[in-house]
């Protein structure tokens, strides 16, 4: 094999379910054992998988639902405006609402 691609070992159905769970139960935990363990943040639980038994209970996917949803429009402007508001950068569009919402009566 290539420097790049390292041998990678074959699959071997024989390999698992060889665990001795007594062995694993008989295990107790030591204090320095307990120190090797990294502390868990807000993000990693948030991160964590859920489950209910044996049952992983997935999260929804793409972004939570708002309350207030934008109303997607069509709107004819000069060239030279959209240019000038996308040449500011990212969010272009969220100051161009904002300064909408300011003008309004």
């Amino acid at each position: 094999m290539s420097a790049s691609k390292p041998a990678t070992p074959t699959f071997s159905p024989d390999a698992y379910g060889a665990t001795d769970f007594a062995k694993v139960d008989a295990h107790t935990i030591t204090a320095e054992e307990y120190d090797e363990l990294p502390e868990l943040t807000e993000a990693d639980l948030k991160a964590a998988d859920t489950y209910r038994g044996a049952t992983l209970i997935r999260r929804g996917r793409g972004r939570p639902p708002v309350t207030q949803t934008k109303k997607l429009v069509t709107l004819r402007l000069d060239p030279d405006v959209v240019e000038r508001w996308k040449a500011s950068g990212p969010g272009w569009q969220t100051r161009m609402n904002a300064v909408l919402r300011e003008a309004m009566p």
